[in-house]
């Protein structure tokens, strides 16, 4: 990697950050140029707009939540145990990998009415992320761990509805409990699941 792709990635890295505590439509190439003591005319001629420095970050994101949740549950035996580890890396490592949480849903109330680039992408890793899960408890049902007859996408809806809830009762209301209830929620539809 050269010093300009090192620049970049620092800068994307800086904004990953600012982004999943002030939001998405705050991140300005001005606020950016703050935060890590660069010109603006330095920031922009990595970036050429804010649309393009928002699609970057949101793809420092999605690599990140790749190498961090979904890489390291592909090492777990198929079925069961990876879905577990897909969970666990969520509410572990990936929540607290940076200071406002998880980005998607930081990002994702102030993107759901604006449409463009940076709301289709965000659409495009959900989705993807969605058929993730999917496959995972499809093979679960191929390993015989789980009932033939399981909806696969209702399975992947909980498993979203109960990490969407984790997100707002433990990040917005700050409810010691959240983590707690989300377990049980995770368990109780892993038992329905068999």
């Amino acid at each position: 990697m050269g010093k300009g792709e090192e620049t970049k990635a620092a800068i994307v890295e800086e904004a990953l950050e600012l982004v999943s505590t002030v939001g998405l439509e705050k991140l300005t190439i001005g606020a950016l140029a703050g935060a890590t003591g660069m010109s603006k005319s330095g920031l922009f001629a990595h970036f050429r707009s804010k649309e393009q420095l928002q699609l970057q970050v949101l793809e420092e994101a999605r690599q990140r939540f790749v190498d961090i949740v979904i890489a390291p549950a592909l090492k777990k035996p198929r079925g069961e145990a990876r879905i577990r580890a897909i969970f666990e890396s969520t509410f572990k490592q990936w929540e607290e990998d940076l200071p406002g949480g998880c980005i998607f849903y930081a990002v994702s109330a102030e993107l759901d009415d604006q449409p463009g680039p940076a709301r289709d992408f965000l659409i495009a890793i959900q989705r993807d992320y969605g058929e993730t899960l999917k496959r995972a408890a499809e093979i679960a049902v191929e390993e015989g761990e789980f009932r033939s007859d399981l909806d696969l996408d209702q399975f992947v809806f909980e498993m979203g509805s109960i990490t969407a809830a984790y997100h707002h009762f433990g990040r917005l209301l700050g409810d010691p409990k959240a983590e707690q209830h989300a377990v049980k929620a995770f368990d109780a539809l892993l038992e329905r699941s068999h």
